[in-house]
């Protein structure tokens, strides 16, 4: 192999890696400088300065005038006697009690087959008994065709989550609902699990020790996931994800 050759391929290989580098972004950077290093936990912020971030906004019921009775120690449309412990304005926090189970097994299977034929019943037209190239005799256009197919499918899920996430309302809705959202992160040697959960409860739904089941909660986003070297080794490389986009076949 002649030098120029040699140094030719150097400079393709360097290209094809610098195209690479740039095709994933920051993202192998911050790999390339996390190397040896544990992931960094996130810092604690206000779900309501993120980037994104947006008031949830509902049909809302008329709103009703407060009426208090005279001479009275009771307050209409209180809970309790006195004073309610449980969650109930911007920046309380309450305990969300996540209890997911889903299972389903699903088995699908199509099958289809057709069969086609025409026969004109035509020996001749206009005195011509047969078409150009073909033989003499019998009926001018004849067809047949057949097609099958046969699909099967198979779904067998079985998931299950169960813990507790301290979430904090970070809104009040005019009906009296409360915007919650929590996030959790546990970090063991070099893997981060992250647990967050967003939605929308009533009061009434929370149970007299601040703690709120994951099933009454409106909208609810439940995230549970992770980061770290062994969800990395688990992902697709960069070129692997880019050819199973553009490739048709």
């Amino acid at each position: 192999m002649s030098k120029s050759s040699a140094l030719n391929r150097i400079v393709v290989t360097g290209t094809l890696l610098a195209l690479g580098t740039l095709a994933s972004g920051c993202s192998s950077l911050d790999r390339l400088a996390a190397i040896g290093e544990k992931p960094k936990l996130s810092a604690i912020d206000n779900p309501t300065t993120q980037a994104g971030y947006k008031p949830v906004s509902m049909p809302m019921p008329a709103p009703q005038p407060a009426s208090f009775n005279p001479n009275s120690l009771w307050r209409n449309g209180s809970r309790a006697f006195f004073k309610d412990q449980r969650a109930h304005q911007i920046g309380d926090i309450l305990t969300v009690t996540v209890n997911f189970t889903d299972k389903a097994n699903i088995a699908n299977e199509t099958q289809r087959t057709r069969t086609n034929a025409e026969n004109s019943g035509i020996t001749n037209f206009f005195g011509i008994a047969k078409l150009p190239g073909t033989n003499s005799g019998g009926n001018m256009l004849t067809t047949a065709s057949t097609s099958s197919s046969d699909g099967k499918g198979t779904v067998n899920r079985q998931e299950a989550l169960q813990t507790n996430v301290a979430a904090v309302v970070t809104q009040l809705l005019p009906n009296g609902n409360l915007v919650v959202e929590g996030k959790q992160e546990i970090r063991v040697n070099f893997e981060i699990r992250e647990l967050v959960v967003a939605g929308i409860v009533r009061p009434e739904d929370i149970q007299s020790d601040n703690t709120i089941d994951s099933s009454k909660i409106a909208q609810a986003r439940i995230a549970y996931g992770g980061r770290g070297q062994l969800s990395d080794v688990q992902q697709a490389r960069y070129g692997q994800q880019v050819f199973d986009v553009l490739l048709p076949f």
